[in-house]
């Protein structure tokens, strides 16, 4: 490990120079994405929670009142009461002014069905505008596609930098010692060593985790789950006797809400159905050991089933779902299609898993201060990272550089593999060997330039006689 402390000192160091800003905007507002969970129930309290009443309506009843109330758009999906006290929802696609992608829900009483407002949302957790505006702010900066490029980026980066950090830690016994006592760059030096080693499996996690629904790493990751077999599974909504595909979609948190939607032509055909069948479609995922919370996913056409999937994100995990057919003549309601998560292939769950806590479900309340804590550790790294920069160079602007030439020390037996794994891994997360390759360019060229000056230098300087 000593024989690699120089090069992994030089990387820890530009990368963190560089890198640092981007990570600093992603964990500021990761930060706000922890604490927007628990803000959201205050700010909704009135969409979101009624008195217990004695007795629930049926759900067909709540979708009539939200479709009287809301009657543009068409149903995507019914989120019924998960818990006393807490609405109904009723989903809506292809409402005018709401973004694409998201929905409305629009929140009704389960006890008086009474309707109580209506609000855009969005992702596979429901997220409302205010978690929605700052997913969004962390994701990509509310700028789209091309603004997603900033948290691949810092995703990219996070891994790196956090397993230099642990290389120089644990090659460095000064680095263990305790704060009291220092003081100067040498305290700061063990504040950031100290506290980056105890945070350094969850910034990894993050950095794992994060890159799973990115752009291009994200891609990578998809078509090696698939070429593995490990892709995540879906439930069959096509009916028996049909051909038409049809299936339960899956996402994750910063993805739409999944599922079959009807459109408008046969909209006003499924809207009555939808009434009278989800009561029994619901009794039938209950028979299959389905319970709350469920989302309820209408027919996309007359060849597709009804879809109920668990949507409960908490550990345990709970994202059972079945296809269920109803009989438009008897109205009975019968289980086409079963799939249960403990079927799931392994990569499959370990990538719900991944998200879900990067997220802040898997362990609810927990989960959400465990992503805060993360996010104010990396910006305080950040934070004693520039300083002990600025103290390196005693005050002088900017510091003083790592130099150059460590790579040379390094043995071929070691620097080859490690160069090889390396050419690996940025091929597979692009955003981290496209800038890689890009440094250490700039970098030899500018080492090959200070060498031809110095040895200019040498030449002009008059040899002593």
């Amino acid at each position: 490990m000593s024989v690699l402390r120089p090069l992994v000192l030089r990387l820890h160091f530009y990368a963190g120079v560089f890198v640092a800003p981007f990570l600093l905007v992603a964990a500021v507002t990761g930060l706000l994405y922890a604490g927007s969970f628990q803000a959201e129930k205050f700010v909704y309290a009135d969409q979101l929670r009624v008195p217990v009443g004695a007795e629930r309506l049926p759900v067909s009843e709540q979708i009539a009142a939200a479709r009287e109330a809301r009657p543009e758009g068409t149903i995507s999906a019914i989120r019924p009461s998960p818990e006393p006290g807490a609405t109904t929802r009723v989903l809506l696609t292809g409402v005018p002014g709401v973004a694409e992608g998201h929905t409305l829900a629009v929140f009704v009483d389960p006890y008086t069905g009474n309707v109580l407002g209506a609000l855009e949302s969005y992702g596979s957790t429901g997220a409302l505008p205010l978690r929605t505006w700052i997913d969004e702010l962390h994701r990509d900066l509310h700028l789209g596609e091309s603004g997603r490029l900033y948290s691949e980026f810092a995703a990219s980066w996070l891994g790196v930098i956090t397993a230099g950090g642990l290389v120089l830690w644990f090659s460095r016994r000064r680095a263990r010692r305790t704060v009291r006592g220092s003081s100067g760059r040498r305290r700061s030096l063990a504040l950031h060593g100290t506290v980056g080693a105890w945070a350094a499996a969850g910034l990894l996690f993050l950095s794992a985790t994060g890159l799973t629904w990115s752009t291009y790493a994200g891609a990578n990751i998809d078509d090696l789950r698939t070429a593995l077999g490990h892709s995540t599974p879906s439930v069959s909504a096509t009916l028996p006797g049909t051909s038409a595909p049809s299936s339960d979609g899956d996402h994750g948190d910063h993805g739409t809400t999944g599922g079959a939607t009807n459109d408008g032509d046969t909209d006003t055909g499924t809207r009555t159905r939808t009434g009278t069948d989800v009561d029994a479609v619901l009794n039938a995922a209950r028979g299959e050991g389905l319970s709350d919370p469920v989302e309820i996913v209408p027919p996309a056409d007359s060849s597709s089933a009804y879809v109920v999937r668990q949507i409960q994100r908490s550990w345990p995990e709970k994202q059972d779902s079945v296809a269920v057919a109803v009989d438009p003549g008897s109205g009975d309601a019968t289980v086409t299609d079963t799939l249960r998560f403990a079927d799931y292939p392994v990569l499959a769950k370990l990538t719900r898993w991944g998200i879900d806590a990067h997220t802040g479900n898997l362990f609810g309340l927990a989960n959400q201060i465990a992503l805060a804590l993360l996010a104010l550790a990396l910006i305080f790294l950040i934070l004693w990272g520039y300083r002990m920069w600025w103290q390196r160079g005693r005050g002088a602007a900017f510091g003083r550089p790592v130099p150059r030439g460590a790579w040379s020390r390094v043995p071929p037996y070691v620097l080859v593999p490690c160069a090889a794994g390396v050419a690996v891994l940025g091929y597979f997360v692009p955003l981290l060997g496209i800038p890689l390759a890009v440094f250490l360019t700039v970098d030899v060229i500018l080492g090959e330039i200070a060498h031809r000056r110095g040895r200019r230098a040498d030449t002009l300087t008059p040899q002593a006689s």
